[in-house]
């Protein structure tokens, strides 16, 4: 049986050659990609949540996958509807639906994609950059940044519930050109039409990939590869000609002008020709044999700049509109798709402002570098809205749900906060407006640690001012026994614009590495606890919180190990996992030794009575 590594290796090549897929099914059978996925899996926040079942990745085992791999032996495995809930969208009150599949259909999803995504990532355009290893919004930000300049128009696309509304006959009729096994197909089929349960009430999925769902990123990459391929095979080369644009004749005999003045002596004159040089475009700006298109998306998002007039800029959102409603049944939001003028305004795209920005006075080293770059900005309304997760009626105020917590936990929690917004907007060319979220933050800050240790704040500054790098910060730290302390600091973090490095955005030669630690003590066969080997199985926590019993005298032993291991799993027999779940553990004469590395005391013999009638009685 071959490894993951070589399986998805072959699978790899055979999409960078362009070759199709043929009897993938049988891969499915291979225990050794399952173990891969649930390396992948079971560190997820989401592991643990049920769907509609009560199976989730506590109980893991081998057994487990090789019932699931029965199953698709006798093509009888039959995908389970998700559970339905809905979400809150980002900055929003509006909601978005979330499908929680059970865990035997994650893994196996895991694997499905695992497959797919290895076989048409070396297909995929290289405008694409969502839901892809290496890519983000870092890289189509940066993508726009340093290769759209001199953009004229942005055009914006929005997909009207595009996750919702994809045509499954569509979908499998792209996966069908590649894939020759039909198994897989009616297995993916399958998976695309097994509904959802909404309040225990059965619903039909008649399109769309479910959020939520394990395999739903890849497949709406496949599905929407199809746009960037038009793009880039039909409208890109139809609407990019020149190669650059023609020198301007005015500002061409302005230059001249100028060099005569200097040349007869006359300063003055010379200096106003330059001046109305510095405000005369060196190049045609509307040169009719020069155009460019240029076009990026991260999943269901899209932004095109057009270098040309707008009519041709209205032309190609009506074709984009065209091809997505013809080919793919989608729609394009009429309110959010938008052509918008690059130096007289700003579109949006991923969280941020892009701009065309000029500046005829700024000059580098003679030259007007500025014009035609692209800007990136925070957007106002977005930090109004940062802002006010942390005010009151217009002022900072405490946060009342983490009064509860320690000092530690509090500075770390808004430190943490505040490097994700001050991270995520480190290309802006307005970073430094971040200065108001500091201080909002951190005014909120001190008010929440005054509030739990009913002190000032002018106390919460004396109590916890420090000196870090040469500046004022808020500093906290946790003792801990034979180990460096615990350190919260607020705020390490510079506003310092920065574009970044190039990634490297060339497949690895590896994608897959070694077994996790995890899945090679699964693969160790022997209960962690007894030391057992028998139907093994990994029980799952939530959170190393949830050992930390207060007023219990004593944490069982298995509370202990997975303490001192500092572990959220812990691989057991069948016997001892029943009982934890249960709450009755099988006790062993080699727990505590396991532990300690000492023997265990010898249980005291149980005392006896005799009743009235003579017989032998334990005592109570």
């Amino acid at each position: 049986m071959r490894d993951a590594a070589t399986v998805l290796g072959i699978i790899r090549e055979r999409g960078r050659r362009g070759l199709p897929l043929e009897d993938v099914y049988r891969q499915l059978f291979n225990p050794a990609l399952y173990l891969l996925a649930y390396g992948k899996l079971a560190t997820n926040a989401g592991a643990l949540t049920p769907g509609t079942t009560d199976d989730t990745a506590d109980g893991m085992s081998l057994k487990r996958i090789q019932a699931i791999i029965a199953l698709l032996r006798q093509e009888r495995y039959r995908w389970t509807p998700v559970r339905r809930v809905y979400i809150e969208k980002p900055h929003s009150t509006k909601t978005r639906p979330l499908g929680i599949p059970v865990w035997s259909d994650k893994l196996l999803q895991e694997v499905v994609r695992l497959m797919l995504e290895a076989y048409y990532e070396p297909q995929f355009s290289v405008h694409s950059h969502g839901f892809r290893s290496g890519r983000g919004c870092g890289t189509a930000l940066r993508e726009i940044y340093r290769t759209w300049k001199g953009t004229t128009w942005f055009i914006e696309g929005d997909i009207s519930a595009c996750f919702d509304s994809l045509d499954h006959d569509v979908l499998l009729s792209i996966l069908r050109e590649n894939i020759l096994d039909n198994r897989f197909m009616r297995l993916v089929e399958n998976l695309l039409k097994a509904g959802y349960l909404e309040e225990w009430r059965y619903h039909q999925t008649l399109s769309g990939c479910p959020q939520g769902g394990v395999v739903s990123p890849i497949l709406s990459n496949i599905y929407l590869d199809r746009l960037d391929r038009y793009v880039t095979t039909t409208l890109l080369p139809e609407h990019n000609r020149g190669l650059q644009r023609r020198r301007s004749a005015t500002y061409m005999r302005l230059e001249a002008s100028k060099r005569r003045a200097r040349k007869a002596g006359y300063q003055t004159e010379a200096q106003l020709l330059d001046k109305e040089q510095h405000a005369t475009p060196s190049i045609l700006t509307d040169d009719p044999d020069y155009r460019r298109l240029r076009y990026v998306r991260y999943a269901d998002d899209f932004l095109l700049g057009y270098t040309g007039p707008r009519s041709e800029a209205e032309a190609i959102k009506t074709a984009i509109g065209t091809f997505l409603h013809d080919t793919l049944k989608l729609e394009l939001s009429p309110t959010k798709t938008l052509i918008t003028h690059g130096r007289t305004a700003a579109a949006r795209f991923l969280g941020y402002e892009v701009h065309v920005q000029q500046a005829d006075r700024k000059h580098t080293r003679g030259v007007r570098a500025t014009n035609g770059v692209i800007g990136l900005r925070v957007p106002k309304d977005r930090l109004r809205d940062l802002c006010k997760r942390y005010l009151a009626h217009g002022k900072p105020i405490h946060r009342t749900e983490l009064l509860d917590d320690t000092a530690y936990t509090i500075v770390r929690r808004y430190a943490l906060e505040y490097q994700g917004y001050a991270g995520y907007y480190r290309m802006a060319t307005n970073l430094h407006c971040l200065g108001t979220l500091k201080w909002v933050m951190e005014t909120s800050l001190t008010k929440t640690l005054a509030a739990k240790f009913g002190i000032s704040v002018r106390a919460v500054y004396r109590r916890y001012h420090a000196r870090y790098e040469s500046r004022n910060v808020l500093r906290t730290e946790v003792a801990r026994e034979e180990k460096a302390p615990l350190v919260a600091i607020w705020t390490r973090t510079d506003l310092v614009r920065d574009i970044g490095a190039d990634l490297d955005d060339s497949p690895p030669l590896r994608l897959w590495g070694r077994r996790t630690e995890l899945v090679q003590r699964l693969l160790a066969d022997t209960c962690e606890l007894c030391g057992a080997q028998e139907r093994l199985e990994v029980h799952h926590i939530h959170a190393l919180r949830d050992l930390k019993q207060p007023g219990r005298a004593e944490k069982p032993v298995w509370m202990q190990v997975m303490a001192a291991r500092r572990r959220k799993t812990l691989v057991l027999c069948h016997a001892c996992h029943t009982g934890i779940t249960h709450g009755k553990p099988r006790r062993h004469s080699t727990d505590k030794s396991r532990i300690t590395g000492e023997p265990d005391e010898p249980k005291a013999s149980r005392p006896v009575r005799r009743g009235a009638d003579g017989k032998v009685r334990a005592a109570t």
